[in-house]
């Protein structure tokens, strides 16, 4: 788990030594779609997630 808040630590200065600004928003809907694809995965909600896509 330790490695995952280094890896979002490293993006977050990627994108302001950068300032590649527009990337956030693309970077913080996939983590959320992600998120929701694993979380719902064998549950009730999940084929109405998979027919969004």
């Amino acid at each position: 788990m330790n490695d995952f808040f280094e890896l979002l630590k490293d993006v977050y200065d990627f994108l302001l030594a950068r300032k590649k600004y527009w990337l956030a928003p693309l970077i913080i809907t996939l983590i959320l779609i992600g998120g929701i694809v694993v979380f719902t995965q064998g549950t009730v909600i999940a084929p109405f997630i998979y027919s969004i896509f």
